[in-house]
């Protein structure tokens, strides 16, 4: 039997022979420190205020969610996990200056050639629109992975009903800690504060290992602090010793609260470096509208922790399926 191509089969073939012979411009690598410059160029037009658009949301978490990055035409890619499947391999919001729908093109490709298949996760909700007007309409919520966000002058002056058990929190700590001092975190001052904090590891701490990587993981940063660009604050008690310390960045109108560590045993020091770093943070940066202080990734102690202050609104995420 004789067999016919016709024109428009034969124009059909040499596309898809073309596909498969094109190769992906995206070419994604390990990020390390030495990246941070080029990744935070993009970060500071990010007009999202969830935590995964900042330096710190990224780097904090590269081992955890094994994150690769490629910036392409201007547009940062980045690479990892799903936060609800661990076993598939899923991508950030892409942000720069790539419209969606051709960044997400250009991923749909890498997937092709790679044998991927293409999932997003992490995607703010007021991002969703965009992608559903691509077709994309299957999403499943991170319930767990919400960001928190306050009002930063409310955490700044803790005024109303409904903080005045923060406040009391407060008041006893200035008033068991006469000579009580704030700092600014800066690498001078690292040396000192770890010494203070590797004391703060209780004999449970030490078995628990999500405790130590959670330790180890702080104390990277803070061995690398001249490479983020993040302020902090160092609570001291009236013997100069660190009680608490807390580190964040700032993007836009909304300071992220990325690292805060206290004492647990000194009564108020917790609520005290809180209160302390909206308003050292609101002087430095007027602009200053939101603070973001992250996830509760389900654990139900530090989700109670964020409820008690009376956040504006949960910043929903979710996973995306092609």
């Amino acid at each position: 039997m004789t067999s016919f191509i016709t024109t428009a089969n034969a124009t059909e073939i040499k596309t898809k022979e073309s596909r498969r012979q094109a190769v992906s411009p995206l070419k994604f690598k390990k990020i390390t420190l030495a990246d941070i410059p080029q990744i935070n160029r993009i970060l500071q037009d990010s007009t999202s205020r969830t935590c995964d658009c900042t330096v710190g949301g990224i780097f904090m978490w590269i081992d955890y969610f094994d994150y690769s990055y490629c910036i392409y035409r201007d547009t940062l890619f980045i690479k990892g996990v799903s936060e609800l499947y661990p076993d598939k391999t899923a991508f950030s919001l892409p942000l720069g200056k790539m419209d969606i729908a051709h960044a997400i093109g250009m991923l749909k490709e890498y997937c092709m050639q790679n044998n991927i298949e293409l999932r997003f996760s992490a995607i703010p909700e007021d991002r969703l629109e965009e992608f559903r007007s691509v077709g994309l309409t299957d999403t499943e919520q991170l319930v767990d992975w919400g960001d928190y966000l306050y009002d930063i002058e409310k955490l700044a002056t803790l005024s109303g009903k409904k903080m005045s058990k923060k406040r009391n929190h407060v008041n006893r700590f200035e008033a068991e800690n006469e000579g009580y001092r704030l700092e600014p975190l800066t690498p001078d001052r690292v040396h000192r504060l770890k010494v203070d904090y590797d004391s703060w590891l209780s004999p449970e701490d030490l078995e628990r290992p999500t405790a130590i990587e959670e330790h180890r993981q702080v104390v990277n940063v803070l061995d690398n602090l001249l490479c983020y660009p993040f302020e902090g604050l160092i609570l001291l008690d009236g013997s100069g010793r660190a009680v608490a310390f807390t580190l964040g960045e700032v993007i836009g109108d909304t300071l992220f609260v990325h690292i805060e560590k206290m004492r647990h045993d000194v009564a108020g020091a917790g609520e005290t470096i809180n209160k302390s770093f909206a308003r050292y943070m609101l002087d430095r940066h007027p602009g200053l509208r939101f603070a973001n202080r992250e996830e509760d990734t389900g654990d139900p102690g530090l989700r109670k922790a964020k409820e008690s202050y009376h956040p504006e609104m949960i910043l929903r995420k979710y996973d995306i399926i092609v």
